[in-house]
């Protein structure tokens, strides 16, 4: 029996459509799952929509089961969950996460499937990817019990953040955004905010996650002496220019990266697959539901996707859902 799908791929820039696709009969060791909810990640997904990937990027920017090529036709996203119709014994009927993009059902390897716990409800674990992203950048941060931390940029990446900061002991953490309206959020997770203006500094620890440059330099002006900004943002195909003159040497700042793409280097003995179950252990918190902002169905995603571009629709994570027919 021949089973087919729908999928969304971006035919060009600023312009998608779904397509139909017939799926192969999962072999040994594969397993066939129906999607029960995808995430759109507003930050990167956006930029792949808008056809914003370097060239010099365009490797290292692939999801892992991406088909296509930026700047399109691609079928890109990687933030799905859904439940094992056919496969492994140990995995048939289990709701799962997989780094998949935008399809009502898909066969991967049973390895590229991670079961959802218990403890978590399926419409929140399409958070998964942005949780884990958030636990990669605070094994690089290394935040320590009583620091004084800021997050500038309240985007789904740096909301993801400072909810996990809020469970550190001790520490002082703001969320840091231009858009007052990120206050709300900001109070559901537990966390303090501020605008620009108005935050906090003597920062011993800053993570930037606006991917702008003004909130880049802002993010300095917060440190305190010898204090550490990790970037979180991607930029896309932008230049940004730095004050790196001024005090930036005799206060003796640092400008730390960090990017999900490889396992933090300060935890040598973990996997993908490690770090990935943690985020969605952490994911039990119901707290996080209030990362996702918006719904639609799946079928809705060619007119939803611009919209969200276009910032018509403000969202952190917008979540598309399934039905058995899609």
């Amino acid at each position: 029996m021949k089973h087919t799908a729908r999928s969304f791929w971006i035919d060009s820039p600023g312009r998608g459509q779904i397509r139909d696709v017939t799926l192969p009969e999962p072999g040994e060791g594969e397993v066939l799952v129906r999607t029960l909810y995808s995430g759109v990640s507003r930050g990167t997904e956006t930029l792949v929509f808008r056809g914003g990937v370097p060239v010099s990027q365009h490797t290292a920017m692939r999801a892992p089961f991406q088909e296509g090529d930026f700047p399109g036709p691609v079928k890109y996203g990687y933030l799905n969950v859904g439940v094992v119709e056919e496969g492994p014994e140990e995995l048939a009927g289990r709701t799962v996460f997989c780094l998949y993009p935008h399809q009502s059902r898909y066969v991967v390897p049973a390895h590229a499937v991670t079961p959802v716990p218990d403890t978590v409800p399926a419409e929140r674990a399409v958070l998964a990817g942005t949780v884990e992203t958030a636990v990669n950048a605070l094994w690089d941060a290394a935040p320590l019990v009583g620091d004084r931390i800021a997050v500038v940029g309240g985007g789904m990446v740096g909301c993801s953040v400072a909810a996990l900061l809020a469970r550190f002991p001790g520490v002082r953490v703001q969320l840091v955004d231009a858009d007052p309206s990120r206050a709300a959020i900001a109070k559901a997770l537990g966390v303090g905010f501020a605008t620009p203006a108005d935050a906090g500094g003597e920062c011993d620890l800053v993570v930037h996650a606006s991917a702008t440059e003004q909130g880049l330099a802002r993010s300095l002006e917060l440190l305190t002496a010898e204090g550490t900004v990790l970037e979180l943002s991607w930029y896309g195909d932008r230049r940004i220019s730095l004050p790196l003159g001024e005090a930036f040497h005799s206060r003796r700042l640092v400008i730390r990266s960090s990017q999900v793409g490889t396992v933090s280097p300060a935890r040598p003995n973990r996997t993908y697959a490690d770090r990935l179950a943690v985020a969605l252990d952490l994911l039990a918190d119901p707290a996080l539901d209030a990362l996702v902002t918006g719904e639609s169905a799946f079928e809705e995603l060619p007119d939803v996707l611009p919209r969200l571009a276009s910032g018509e629709i403000p969202a952190l994570c917008h979540r598309l859902r399934y039905d058995e027919s899609d």
